[in-house]
């Protein structure tokens, strides 16, 4: 079994794209002529975005919006070697700032962002 891709469900397709272009650097693989899927690309597997109403149809029922109150209890991480400059980009994009870059036990340097989809982030350098 491999891991090929993870699907966030977003009211605006195009927008979550665009966002994470701007916020993150990512690439744009595609965006479907309907504007109800799309892809960015991360290396061996792609970030993808699909409107509300094709995971209902997926799903056969209906489920939490990341973007309706708390962020969801999972989250998408970035790895960079600079935290603090991808954390003032993302923020610049128009990213919620959840918390800033900090120093864990380990080593790692982490911080967390909401994205106007309510995609929670962490960008944190590799382990």
């Amino acid at each position: 079994m491999n891991f090929a891709y993870t699907i966030v469900y977003v009211e605006d397709v195009g927008a979550s794209l665009d966002f994470f272009e701007r916020a993150f650097g990512l690439r744009r693989r595609f965006l479907h002529e309907s504007g109800a899927y799309g892809e960015l690309e991360t290396g061996v597997t792609t970030l993808s975005f699909a409107r509300h109403d094709i995971a209902r149809g997926n799903l056969g029922q209906d489920y939490r919006k990341a973007e309706d109150g708390a962020p969801l209890g999972m989250e998408i991480g970035l790895s960079t070697q600079d935290v603090p400059a991808a954390y003032a980009l993302a923020l610049a994009a128009g990213a919620q700032g959840l918390t800033p870059p900090m120093t864990k036990p380990w080593g790692q340097v982490v911080a967390y962002v909401r994205c106007p989809d309510g995609t929670l982030v962490e960008i944190c350098t590799p382990i």
